[in-house]
């Protein structure tokens, strides 16, 4: 469309003319698309689409070898998972990735480590409990493998399948 665009250039004989125009798009399409998925979900992508699904937090410096052990069983699963085991307070650590939209927050402490359970949260803010380490990987899957996005984190009130 260069004539719509007013674009021309004087040829040998020195007339005008329109010259060819090639366009090719393939990493903005995939840009454009990304985006549009970004500004759909305000950044809150659904768990299956999340570059990090979950991470794990420890409370104290005496979790890290058990949130470790924890990181590597949910990256065997197939899960995108990563830890945060920084020396700072747990409500900064929660605050800071629910800024960042991450679908689940595990909280480790001294009484998770005992019992190798797990506290779980989601980026809204819910409480979900306590959770066996075997049955939130099967939560989890589960949630996976339905493409449920979570009625808390869209609009309506029901749980939506993609």
């Amino acid at each position: 469309m260069p004539e719509r665009l007013g674009a021309h250039y004087i040829a040998e004989d020195g007339s005008k003319k329109a010259p060819v125009m090639l366009h090719r798009a393939i990493l903005g399409s995939m840009e454009r698309f990304l985006g549009i998925l970004l500004e759909e979900y305000a950044g809150r992508l659904p768990l299956w689409l999340a570059p990090v699904q979950i991470v794990v937090l420890n409370i104290t410096d005496s979790q890290k070898e058990f949130v470790s052990n924890m990181v590597e069983m949910l990256k065997n699963s197939g899960l995108r998972v990563t830890a945060d085991l920084r020396n700072e307070k747990i409500g900064f650590k929660i605050r800071e990735h629910t800024l960042k939209n991450v679908p689940y927050l595990v909280i480790v402490g001294d009484k998770e480590m005992a019992s190798n359970t797990v506290a779980v949260r989601t980026r809204s803010g819910m409480d979900l409990g306590v959770f066996a380490v075997s049955d939130f990987i099967q939560k989890v899957k589960q949630e996976i493998k339905a493409r449920v996005v979570v009625a808390s984190e869209v609009e309506s009130k029901d749980p939506v399948h993609l």
